[in-house]
C-alpha cells in the first residue's frame, strides 16, 4: 500500500456535525427541541448553539410598550433555564453549549444565526400556532431554504 492510499482511510464517527443550532423561544416545543438537540450534540461531540430570536415590534414600541425589556427578560429566563438543566445532568451528560440572541423575525433570525455560527444542522420545535398550518411555519421555511439539515421536533 502506498502512502497516498493509506491516507484515505475511513474514520468511524468523526465526520458528524460540529455545530448544532437549536431555536428556542420558551414554548414547550422549542424546549423539547433543545433537549433533543442537546442529545445530538452530546453524541456527536458537537457544540450546541442555543439561539433566541428577539422579535422587533416597532408598533408595540410606538405605543410605549417596553418590548426590549420584555424580550431581554425572556432571553435571561431561557439562559437560566438552560444553565439549570445543564447543572442537573453535570457529570452524567456533558454538552458544550453557547447561548446567542439575534434580533428580527424568527425565520430570518435563525437563518442569520445558522450562517454566522456556521451551523451544520438546525433543530426547531413544531409551531404551536394554528395559523402556521395555512401560511407556513418557520420550520417549513427552513426546510425549503435547503441550506442545512433541519429536524423538526413535535
Amino acid at each position: 500500500m502506498t502512502e497516498q492510499q493509506g491516507s484515505h482511510r475511513f474514520e468511524r464517527g468523526t465526520d458528524g456535525p460540529k455545530v448544532i443550532l437549536v431555536g428556542v423561544d420558551g414554548s414547550d416545543s422549542s424546549l423539547r427541541a433543545a433537549a433533543y438537540a442537546g442529545g445530538l450534540a452530546r453524541r456527536q461531540h458537537a457544540l450546541l448553539a442555543v439561539v433566541y430570536v428577539q422579535p422587533v415590534m416597532a408598533a408595540g414600541a410606538a405605543l410605549g410598550v417596553p418590548v426590549a425589556e420584555t424580550t431581554d427578560e425572556i432571553a435571561e429566563d431561557l439562559v437560566q433555564y438552560i444553565r439549570d438543566a445543564t447543572e442537573r445532568v453535570k457529570g452524567i451528560f456533558e454538552v458544550r453549549w453557547e447561548f446567542h440572541t439575534f434580533r428580527g423575525d424568527p425565520y430570518n433570525g435563525l437563518v442569520t444565526a445558522a450562517d454566522e455560527l456556521k451551523a451544520d444542522a438546525v433543530v426547531v420545535g413544531a409551531s404551536e400556532q394554528a395559523g402556521h398550518r395555512i401560511i407556513g411555519s418557520v420550520a417549513i421555511r427552513l426546510v425549503k431554504a435547503g441550506r442545512w439539515p433541519v429536524t423538526v421536533v413535535p
